[in-house]
């Protein structure tokens, strides 16, 4: 998950005439009001510059329908305001038939509870970030916000307990990095206790995530599924989660260009373990990088991911979709 600003205006760019794009995420030909709450910044996280804010056309449909394994549907982005409803519409209209609503904190949490108890296509998972858990520590608020998320992960619809983990990207400082330790093992019993899959965040931190991981999982056990959300490793990684049967989510960034160690890490994964995320609105991938992201645009990913295994997209679809379902359950 990237960094957020406050509500971004739409009257920044034009209406796009750019075809294929599903009908409601087609900016208005007037400003829209798009609200307060979360939103994605309107500038490239490392050089600064301004994004492009129209959503990408819609892909070729998959032949076999897969689910957005991780998303965040109360952040908003681009120049249009769109409903869990729409969204799971435009999805399925190209063969995402479902998806995982994350939640990072306590108000994205309750969000999380309500879209999946409106929207049938959607299962739920929620945590506090690991970034917002070292904020909450250093505030004394921690032991609160977790009592709520104890409490809304116990939901039948909240399948996971995620996204938790470990960010040293940015959270620099040694009293952020042992709060962020307690706070993903904390989460890690939590969904032990429940019976749910867990989501790990994982960013800059791949070893000390690993020795959490080993370290509960000798202590009393480990979740019933392990998931690295956005799979950011290498093939040493990989080999771990192999050895281990933790499951691998590959987001936009195994399209770019750049990430030849990522495809690497996919090639080596056995095809059980690999499942497919939007994280949207963030990480759209190519040809469409930063641009608004959204769950309908997770077939660009998938014909990614097959193309790196070489593989039929047809079959690592059925895979996907089939190891979907074992973690989390039916819809």
């Amino acid at each position: 998950m990237a960094t957020t600003t406050s509500a971004q205006s739409a009257s920044t760019q034009s209406a796009s005439t750019e075809p294929g794009i599903p009908s409601a995420y087609r900016p208005p030909a007037t400003p829209a009001d798009l609200g307060d709450g979360p939103a994605r910044d309107t500038r490239e996280e490392k050089s600064g510059r301004k994004r492009r804010l129209e959503y990408p056309p819609a892909p070729e449909p998959l032949p076999v329908p897969v689910v957005d394994n991780h998303t965040h549907l109360d952040f908003r982005d681009g120049l249009v305001r769109v409903d869990v409803h729409q969204a799971m519409d435009a999805a399925e209209a190209v063969g995402v038939v479902g998806a995982v609503q994350v939640a990072c904190d306590v108000e994205s949490a309750r969000f999380t509870v309500e879209a999946i108890e409106a929207e049938s296509r959607l299962l739920g998972a929620v945590a506090l970030h690991p970034n917002d858990a070292a904020r909450l520590t250093a505030r004394g608020e921690f032991e609160e916000a977790f009592a709520v998320i104890a409490e809304l992960a116990e939901h039948p619809r909240v399948r996971a307990v995620g996204e938790t983990g470990l960010d040293f990207f940015r959270t620099t400082d040694e009293a952020g990095h042992a709060a962020q330790e307690e706070s993903f093992r904390r989460h890690i019993r939590l969904a032990r206790e429940l019976g749910k899959a867990l989501q790990i965040h994982d960013r800059d931190a791949h070893d000390d995530v690993v020795r959490v991981l080993l370290e509960e999982e000798a202590d009393g056990g480990l979740p019933p599924h392990v998931v690295f959300h956005c799979f950011s490793g290498g093939p040493d990684l990989a080999r771990t989660c192999a050895e281990r049967g933790w499951h691998a989510s590959f987001a936009g960034p195994v399209t770019f260009k750049a990430n030849d160690d990522l495809r690497d890490a996919l090639r080596l994964l056995p095809r059980e373990l690999v499942m497919v995320e939007t994280d949207a609105p963030f990480l759209t991938p190519h040809p469409h990088r930063g641009r608004p992201n959204a769950p309908y645009l997770i077939p660009v990913t998938l014909r990614g991911m097959a193309e790196a295994r070489g593989e039929e997209v047809a079959e690592l679809a059925a895979a996907v979709a089939e190891n979907t379902a074992r973690v989390y359950g039916e819809f």
